[in-house]
């Protein structure tokens, strides 16, 4: 966060005229706290260059820098409200508008974050992070031709894009289509073999992990086993692996396994609600 912040706020002081020092020497201490990681510090700095000129129009940055201060203080209401200030300013600013909408997903707003990421796209038709964002949206929604839709315009711009093909494999298999979504995962897989994959070994983990989820889907546990060892000998702390693991071995009534995996899912940072009822049923 902290090199971002400070070539936005550099920019700023570029840009402030000469007759606006304090308000520029604000900035300039709000930066110099960044960079020292004082964020509350920062807040009250930015706070106080706001103060000094309430209508400057690069106040749309300074807003945007606060809520993203704010936002990694988990102060969640704060952010979003200095994102929407920074927006009523600078209504069509790219950034500003995949800010609010990253928070707005945080806090399980999706409306917004959809009506944010559209707008971006009206504004950038290719942007990689709100096409794979809002197909997600729409593919939570059940909204498969227009997950599809996104999904289709990232790949046709970038094929090979790790998250797109991911992210349309997943789309295949919640339409139960398995044959297709099976297909999507084996050539990423395959591609490692014929040494034509951009993947590291952690990505490849996780086409394990999904490509064993669509095998336990389709009945075939061995084979989802082979896949989720497969994904754990090449990166051991992907949680999911040991989430899915634990629910092939429930499957096939190995009780004991299931609950090693499971609290080991935990341990990697699986919110243990989520886990819950997958413990009771190792009793």
């Amino acid at each position: 966060m902290r090199p971002a912040l400070w070539l936005m706020f550099c920019g700023l002081m570029a840009a402030c005229p000469l007759s606006a020092q304090t308000y520029e020497a604000w900035c300039e201490r709000a930066a110099t706290a960044i960079e020292h990681d004082s964020l509350p510090q920062a807040e009250q700095y930015i706070r106080e260059a706001l103060k000094q000129d309430p209508a400057n129009p690069h106040n749309a940055l300074l807003f945007s820098n606060l809520g993203i201060i704010q936002r990694s203080q988990h102060k969640y209401g704060e952010a979003l409200e200095s994102y929407n200030l920074a927006l009523g300013i600078a209504p069509r600013n790219v950034p500003i508008l995949l800010n609010r909408a990253a928070l707005c997903m945080e806090l399980g707003q999706y409306e917004q974050a959809q009506a944010d990421y559209s707008l971006v796209l009206d504004l950038q038709p290719g942007n990689r992070e709100s096409l794979l964002m809002r197909a997600y949206i729409y593919r939570q929604k059940n909204d498969y031709r227009l997950a599809r839709a996104d999904y289709d315009t990232l790949l046709k711009r970038t094929p090979q894009d790790f998250e797109g093909r991911l992210g349309l494999a997943m789309l295949e298999q919640k339409e139960k289509k398995y044959d297709d979504a099976l297909s999507l995962l084996t050539r990423m897989v395959d591609e490692k073999a014929e040494g034509t994959s951009l993947l590291t070994s952690s990505q490849h983990a996780v086409v394990y992990v999904a490509r064993a989820g669509v095998e336990k889907d389709m009945g075939d546990n061995d084979r989802a086993l082979t896949d989720l060892n497969e994904a754990i000998r090449l990166d051991a702390s992907l949680p999911e692996a040991y989430l899915v693991r634990g629910q092939v071995y429930l499957l096939q009534q190995q009780k004991g396994l299931a609950r090693q995996d499971f609290e080991r899912a935990a341990a990697l940072g699986i919110p243990m609600a989520e886990l819950k009822g997958w413990l009771e049923q190792c009793k």
